[in-house]
């Protein structure tokens, strides 16, 4: 590489080994610096981002670094994403200046951009240690004497002004986040236009709204000519037709309350689009419960926008075959229309201190935002998600759309006792005109209650009632249950739970739907992961006693598409008590909840009144807060100190820390599909290893158990560890053909089992 006395921010070779120009620092820190600017304009910030940028990379003028640059050859990308140019440690530098310049107030600059490598710190004990100490003081002082240009150093007219905080004080962890998102942001893409144009190509030319919603049109109006004219249809059209037209009301917070089978998942886009063509809203982000359903729904969606699309989740089980180097690109920092993720993945970056999590919050701006099967918001994460969805509609140009059947009571409550208290939504607007009158219109089953809310039925009992009908689903409460119900019931039965890989659980669901179209008689045990998202149609359904939530969900598996109603009679919905109760937690709340508001109840038990009243009682008994968050997150006003780290740390949806997951030999429904025994030998083997797109693939055959199940299966040799932290079955019977994994490690039926 030729000498050159220019501050350089990074290095790079060209494909045939030769130096290409330096990456000059100042013209890095300035590109930054407008392109941090840019994205924070949406919401009145650009003064903040602008010099955040100007200053993230002010320690690379220190001489370390410079010599550090020059020693190293070339640029590694993942060095820069993990922050290890520690070897010379440059973002502190930027933090201090911020510090002198502008006092307590500076500290604000400091966040972003001693946390731009590493991630957002806490205060105490995090980030006022590192300015506190004399190598950060250095590493200022030492750049300071290379003699960086005016144009960095000089700030301007700028003067922080905190009062000007989108929601005060009660916003400003949200604000900080957003700002630091558009920072990181603005140092990837400035880095990355450098290191690879190419790739910076790639992540434009999305089609514009319009475009998307003429799509939508055309889709939709073949969807509608080829619908049978069943009265379910032509409900579902109306239903369509008043998402159009509610979309031109001003934008913040909506609920969509439509019963299970009305065409929620389209009725909402139609809604979006029109809404973000009317207010210029600049993508769409449907935000769905599960992982095992979002496939389902992004498929439906690609097949409307193609590549406009992106799938994007923790746990991805999408088919690598749906990717492309562009659609890869726009899941970093969601630079497309239309975003499908889970609410892990979007609540969880909302209260990210990573740069990787936090990186695409800026892209939220402006967005509307489509919750899907809204009632399954956690509970104990329920008031830091209220408030920051408050924040979010009122700060940042969100729209945000509760869709589902059975609205949550998610309005501000105040109790005797404050500990109760919920600080909700006031001002949601329904999209629908009469929801009652949908759901008479709607009602296609009858629900059964128990006689006796005290009397348990044994499972064979249960197993004999059950298999006396042609077709039916029983949807029961734990794995084990459905496990235990399913031995008694007759061979050719069904199952589905969480036991299954993602694959089996896929290729199961598309045999059900194919049996029951064509007439052919189906017996069906699943866990409730059947209940969202999964477009069954049974005559008769089953449901174990759980929330009331679960049950009308349920009920919705059942004469969905209303075909026993035009012939004069109903589905029918059997709720029973199961032998044992849910475990305690969250599934006995519910259950508890839903037994006081129906077991005095004269009426029908799905009434679309009764759901506030149980989702009341179920809130009332939870803390919905349980892990401090919003204190963590409440900012000291003289010092601005604040948890991020910590709060990110704790704000986990699915706590993950004891489960363990398990590639299992699944050889598809036949028993003759041998994929995942290629995949297994191209994971073992040195040339292949651990490839993003092969460990993609091999999601789809995965099952994670707890981990003290998982080590238990590694003692008796059950398992192998296949590559360092990650399992793989060795024993031929461990997954059953129609079960799925057996945690116990004990075959239930040998004779079934694979040999």
């Amino acid at each position: 590489m030729p000498e050159t006395l220019r501050p350089i921010a990074h290095a790079a070779q060209n494909p045939d080994g030769s130096w290409r120009d330096p990456h000059d620092l100042t013209d890095h820190l300035i590109g930054v610096a407008a392109l941090s600017a840019c994205h924070a304009r949406k919401f009145g910030a650009e003064d903040w981002a602008h010099l955040a940028g100007l200053w993230h990379d002010l320690g690379k003028y220190r001489p370390r670094f410079q010599h550090y640059i020059r020693k190293v050859s070339g640029f590694d990308a993942e060095a820069h994403i993990k922050g290890e140019a520690s070897k010379a440690p440059h973002s502190t530098a930027g933090a201090m200046l911020a510090c002198d310049r502008f006092g307590a107030k500076g500290r604000v600059l400091a966040y972003l951009i001693a946390g731009h490598h590493a991630g957002l710190y806490d205060w105490s004990g995090g980030l006022d240690a590192r300015l506190d100490s004399q190598d950060s003081r250095d590493e200022l002082n030492e750049a300071l004497a290379e003699h960086p240009s005016a144009d960095i150093l000089d700030h301007g007219t700028f003067a922080p002004d905190l009062r000007v905080i989108p929601g005060g004080k009660e916003g400003f962890a949200l604000w900080v986040r957003i700002l630091f998102s558009c920072l990181v942001d603005a140092d990837f893409l400035d880095t990355e236009a450098y290191m690879d144009a190419g790739k910076a190509e790639q992540r434009s030319n999305w089609p514009d709204v319009q475009t998307l919603l003429e799509q939508f049109d055309s889709f939709m109006e073949r969807k509608i000519v080829a619908a049978d004219p069943t009265s379910v249809n032509q409900l579902r059209t109306d239903i369509l037709r008043q998402c159009r037209e509610k979309a031109h009301k001003a934008p913040g917070l909506f609920s969509l309350t439509v019963p299970t089978g009305g065409g929620k998942t389209l009725s909402s886009m139609a809604f979006a689009l029109e809404h973000a063509k009317r207010y210029n809203k600049r993508r769409i982000i449907y935000v769905i419960p599960y992982t095992s359903i979002i496939e389902q729904t992004a498929d439906i969606f690609r097949d409307i926008f193609g590549e406009a699309v992106i799938e994007h989740h923790s746990n991805a089980e999408a088919d690598p075959n749906k990717e492309t180097s562009k659609s890869r690109l726009a899941c970093e920092n969601w630079d497309v229309p239309i975003v499908v993720t889970t609410n892990v993945q979007f609540f969880e970056s909302l209260f990210a201190a990573k740069t990787s999590r936090c990186r695409k919050l800026h892209n939220i701006v402006d967005s509307v935002v489509v919750l899907d099967e809204a009632q399954l918001l956690p509970p104990e994460f329920l008031q830091p998600i209220l408030d920051i969805l408050n924040l979010l509609t009122q700060h940042y140009g969100v729209t945000v759309v509760l869709s589902t059947a059975t609205q949550p009571a998610l309005a501000t409550r105040e109790y005797f006792d404050a500990r109760n208290n919920m600080r909700g939504f006031d001002n949601v607007r329904e999209i629908m005109s009469n929801p009652d009158a949908l759901y008479r219109a709607l009602e296609r089953v009858n629900v059964r209650l128990p006689a006796d809310w005290n009397a348990p039925v044994s499972w064979d009992a249960l197993a004999s009632e059950i298999s006396q009908h042609d077709s039916v689903l029983a949807i029961v409460n734990r794995r084990k249950d459905a496990r235990e119900l399913w031995e008694l019931m007759p061979e050719g039965t069904l199952h589905l739970s969480a036991l299954m890989c993602g694959e089996h659980r896929s290729q199961t669901i598309r045999k059900i739907k194919a049996r029951l179209k064509d007439g052919i008689p189906t017996h069906v045990v699943s866990t409730q992961l059947v209940e969202a998202g999964v477009d069954v149609d049974f005559p008769v359904v089953y449901r174990a006693l759980a929330g009331l939530d679960s049950i009308a969900q349920a009920a919705g598996r059942c004469n969905r598409e209303g075909r026993l109603t035009e012939q004069g009679t109903q589905g029918e919905v059997v709720v029973f008590v199961p032998p044992q109760p849910a475990p305690p937690g969250l599934l006995r709340k519910g259950e508890d909840a839903c037994r006081s508001v129906l077991h005095s109840h004269a009426g029908k038990p799905l009434e679309r009144v009764l759901f506030a009243r149980y989702f009341e009682k179920l809130y009332h008994t939870c803390d919905l807060d349980a892990q401090s968050i919003g204190e963590l997150l409440k900012v000291d006003e003289r010092t601005l100190a604040i948890n991020f780290r910590t709060a990110a740390e704790k704000f986990k949806l699915i706590q993950d820390e004891d489960s363990t997951p398990i590639i299992v030999r699944y050889h598809g429904l036949d028993g003759q599909d041998k994929t995942v025994d290629g995949l297994l030998g191209a994971l073992r083997s040195k040339s292949d290893g651990p490839k993003r797109g092969l460990m993609r693939k091999l999601q789809r055959y995965t099952v994670t158990v707890h981990s003290r199940e998982a080590m238990k299966l590694l003692s008796q040799g059950d398992i192998e560890e296949a590559i360092p932290g990650l399992y793989a079955q060795v024993s031929d019977w461990l997954y059953h053909p129609d079960l799925g994994l057996n945690p116990d490690g004990l075959p239930p039926k040998l004779t079934n089992c694979i040999t």
